[in-house]
């Protein structure tokens, strides 16, 4: 995972297990309890409780299915496939659930179960009812929460838009680009290697500005890239390109770097300005931090992205600072330099001694590489014992 300046802090972790950790512990401590305090009506407990908790969202569901078969079987289902709408209206561990509640059901005494059957009646009668008016609804942290586990939300699928349909077509192909550039350009551009890494900014706002000088005097264009030409989607040499620009720091030198905005932004930028989409300045914040945490898991496991790009996080709360897009470019190329490190691929070599010779070597300080081949090293010498040599006889005499 890259490091960012102090936005890493704003990016939402997915959500963890404590809720069910805590449901657990309070289930455990209130069963041990009544299997304490009244162990001969524990199991007529249990059933009341199962069956309230199964039997309403079961009715629930046989609502559901009402509603699927009789309006949406044909074009939901492709056909009336009532395997497939029972277990979309009527999840299988609920059905499970009833099924222990009548198992548990037969094994106690039916002669104290009078008493209750009016509470498990009501209680699942009117289940459905506040479900539906959506007293029982779930909240929006459940809803965000699915959205999340399934891969639902509006950033998922503009993430993986942006991989697949763009960084994961010219990524590859960006070195090729830059090395044409400085050939026919001045050879001292790109030679760090952050600059020479697709940097992709990412404004919490979402709010993009089509060129980046006006967004910041201290960076200026400085020329396209060669066009990268893909036949794509029946369009014969579709063209992407990538634009370069001058990054100017505090003392006035020069830095070149090929920076682009994250287009995707501008869709959600613009859905929020669509009444019709129902997605509020809230949503938006939370769709681009959602965006930025799952482009950067797809391009961490893409090799053919990996140490081609840069993702940076711009907090909107800096807007006051003119110069703060500029300062935020040159301390990722700074941070790239001084914290990462770069492991060339490894490339075979022929090799053109025999196997039974070894390598020369003139000078241990212009040893070759390690290679990844074993050797012997067979030594000429004649074996010497590792005693120091006895120079006169009468040194061995007590």
């Amino acid at each position: 995972m890259q490091q960012l300046g102090g936005e890493e802090c704003l990016v939402p972790q997915p959500r963890g297990s404590l809720p069910k950790a805590c449901a657990i512990g309070l289930a455990s401590v209130v069963t041990a309890a009544i299997l304490v305090l009244e162990p001969e009506g524990f199991f007529r407990h249990v059933s009341a409780a199962i069956l309230i908790l199964t039997v309403g969202p079961s009715l629930h569901g046989v609502f559901l299915l009402s509603e699927e078969c009789l309006h949406h079987a044909t074009t939901r289902y492709r056909g009336r496939r009532l395997g497939q709408m029972v277990t979309a209206c009527v999840g299988v561990c609920t059905l499970l659930g009833v099924g222990l509640a009548v198992l548990l059901f037969v094994l106690t005494k039916p002669q104290p179960w009078r008493d209750q059957w009016r509470m498990v009646i009501l209680a699942c009668v009117l289940y459905p009812l506040l479900k539906t008016l959506g007293i029982l609804g779930p909240s929006e942290v459940e809803v965000s929460e699915i959205c999340e586990t399934r891969k639902m939300n509006v950033a998922h699928g503009l993430a993986w838009s942006f991989h697949l349909g763009y960084l994961n077509l010219v990524l590859p192909r960006l070195e090729g680009s830059i090395t044409a550039f400085r050939a026919s350009h001045n050879a001292g551009l790109f030679e760090t290697r952050g600059s020479r890494k697709l940097i992709i900014l990412l404004p919490l706002n979402a709010n993009i500005t089509h060129k980046l000088e006006e967004e910041d005097t201290n960076i200026h264009f400085h020329d396209n890239l060669p066009d990268t030409e893909i036949d794509r989607a029946g369009v014969r040499g579709r063209v992407y390109k990538h634009s370069v620009y001058t990054v100017l720091d505090k003392d006035r030198q020069a830095h070149h770097c090929v920076v682009e905005y994250a287009t995707p932004l501008l869709t959600l930028y613009k859905m929020s300005q669509e009444s019709s989409a129902g997605f509020g300045e809230r949503d938006r914040r939370e769709q681009v931090l959602l965006f930025y945490r799952t482009l950067q898991d797809i391009l961490d496991h893409s090799l053919e992205c990996r140490n081609r790009y840069r993702l940076i996080l711009l907090n909107d709360e800096h807007e006051d600072d003119p110069h703060y897009l500029s300062n935020a470019i040159l301390k990722n190329l700074d941070q790239q330099e001084k914290e990462e490190f770069y492991v060339p691929p490894f490339i075979p070599q022929p090799v053109d001694h025999p196997s039974h010779t070894l390598p020369i070597i003139d000078d241990w300080n212009r040893a070759e590489p390690m290679s990844r081949m074993p050797t012997i090293m067979i030594s000429h010498d004649m074996p010497r014992t590792l005693r120091e040599p006895v120079e006169n006889s009468e040194d061995l005499s007590p």
